[in-house]
């Protein structure tokens, strides 16, 4: 096994070992508890103000607060993995509201493509936290009828500065060409982009950017949660 999967195997066990407790509003008994849940499935189109350049159309799970924040947190810096199941399937709702709500479904399927950590954040986490999500979020779409799979085509090219307190403009701009398709084929089925979070919509913008210039189609983003924030 490599150092990664016995990560996984290992917080996979401390998961089932240790006491269990909402991520969300921290009550014994689940990962993530019912009415915790109820307030993670809302599908709905949000989309950051303003909207930068090339931005997909925007579908998201629920609003990033409360205990979709807490849980979210838990899941990717805290390596709380059990806390994918309940997330995946948010995200696989939201990714169906979305294809539903086209004009025209994409019939033949679809792909979705996550959007990849930096090197150095995946390392720190000991996880790749949104290209899990992707994976067992297509498994419960095509459980549902849908000829889904996920792709991790996408990779970071260059580095970039760390986004925190970085405006709209600032972030584009840090973000700009640091994605590609470097070394793979480009999915031949409509793209549908994953990502655990929307903010200003940079960085969806530029995964985006990275799959059109190979001529890829992208359908919309799918995310677990959408800031409120406006900038």
């Amino acid at each position: 096994m490599t150092g990664g999967i016995l990560a996984d195997v290992s917080r996979a066990l401390l998961d089932l070992l240790l006491p269990q407790r909402c991520a969300g509003c921290d009550a014994p008994g689940e990962p993530f508890c019912g009415p915790c849940l109820a307030g993670l499935v809302a599908p709905a189109r949000r989309l950051p103000e303003p909207r930068p350049a090339g931005l997909p159309d925007c579908w998201s799970a629920a609003d990033y607060a409360g205990p979709v924040r807490r849980a979210l947190i838990a899941y990717k810096e805290r390596a709380r993995v059990a806390l994918a199941a309940p997330l995946a399937e948010a995200l696989a709702c939201t990714v169906a509201a979305g294809v539903a709500g086209r004009p025209h479904p994409a019939a033949a399927g679809f792909v979705l493509v996550p959007v990849p950590s930096a090197r150095r954040t995946r390392r720190a986490r000991g996880h790749d936290p949104v290209g899990r999500l992707a994976a067992r979020a297509a498994g419960l779409l095509t459980a549902c009828g849908h000829a889904a799979r996920s792709d991790a085509v996408l990779a970071p090219i260059r580095p970039v500065a760390d986004q925190a307190g970085l405006d709209a403009r600032r972030r584009a701009a840090n973000l700009a060409g640091s994605l590609g398709v470097a070394g793979r084929a480009t999915p031949a089925l409509p793209v549908v982009l994953v990502d655990d979070l929307v903010t200003t919509g940079a960085t969806l913008s530029e995964a985006a950017r990275a799959l059109r210039s190979r001529g890829a189609e992208v359908l919309f983003a799918a995310t677990v949660a959408a800031t409120r924030r406006r900038s």
